[in-house]
């Protein structure tokens, strides 16, 4: 992790926002979340709408960004994740902040806020792909997914490369709903990937692994429907 050298002006701003996060505060939201296991050491049940509007108000700033994140409120680190510097992110904050996380809605504001912008995204989908905790994995697979809708300007051949890091994940019923979501986005990024999801998808159905079969169904299932051929990319 990188060395946290302060400024008067980021404390400043830090304890201003530590000030103001309680009153985008919903204690029944909190309540809610708090039965269903997603568990932080303080949690204000703020929106998520509240916080990304909350942070639209602050410049970007890394040093800020790491502040919030280490404070461990759920508050603080969403919104480190939507004002950090992309460009300033290290491989080794992107594993700690993954690997140190337990909440899927953590994971998910990480990547799609702010680590698929990072010039470590690929590497990083495919690494997390193969880790071992399931989070590592979700942020992986849900990072793959961001890549495809979003990264313009890459050729298809460096998405092509996930499918050497997805058989086994279609195995695990923990990670279904991420890969089904993730997959198809693959699917929708242009015509030669959506010929080429089809065909790996078929391949689960010839598994003996019941996850693999049920997800490669409803994968060709979906990806063979009107709607969804009129939105893949030409």
């Amino acid at each position: 992790m990188d060395l946290l050298i302060d400024n008067e002006e980021t404390e400043k701003l830090f304890k201003k926002i530590l000030g103001s996060i309680p009153a985008l505060q919903n204690a029944e939201t909190a309540s809610s979340m708090e039965e269903r296991g997603l568990k932080y050491e303080k949690n204000w049940g703020a929106s998520i709408v509240d916080l990304k509007e909350y942070a639209s108000f602050i410049e970007k700033d890394h040093l800020l960004a790491l502040k919030l994140w280490n404070k461990k409120w759920r508050e603080t680190m969403i919104l480190a994740t939507l004002i950090d510097e992309a460009d300033k992110v290290t491989e080794a904050q992107m594993d700690y902040w993954v690997k140190t996380t337990e909440t899927i809605e953590l994971i998910e504001q990480m990547v799609f806020n702010l680590f698929a912008y990072t010039p470590f995204a690929f590497v990083k989908a495919l690494e997390w792909c193969r880790g071992k905790k399931m989070n590592v994995k979700v942020a992986g697979l849900l990072l793959m997914g961001k890549l495809a809708a979003s990264a313009k300007n890459n050729i298809d051949e460096m998405f092509e490369i996930f499918f050497e890091v997805l058989p086994p994940l279609a195995k695990d019923k923990a990670l279904y709903p991420y890969f089904f979501r993730s997959f198809c986005q693959l699917a929708r990024r242009s015509r030669g990937l959506y010929s080429s999801c089809i065909s790996f998808a078929n391949e689960f159905i010839k598994t003996d692994n019941e996850n693999a079969v049920a997800l490669g169904t409803e994968i060709v299932e979906e990806l063979g429907s009107d709607d969804f051929i009129n939105m893949v990319k030409k």
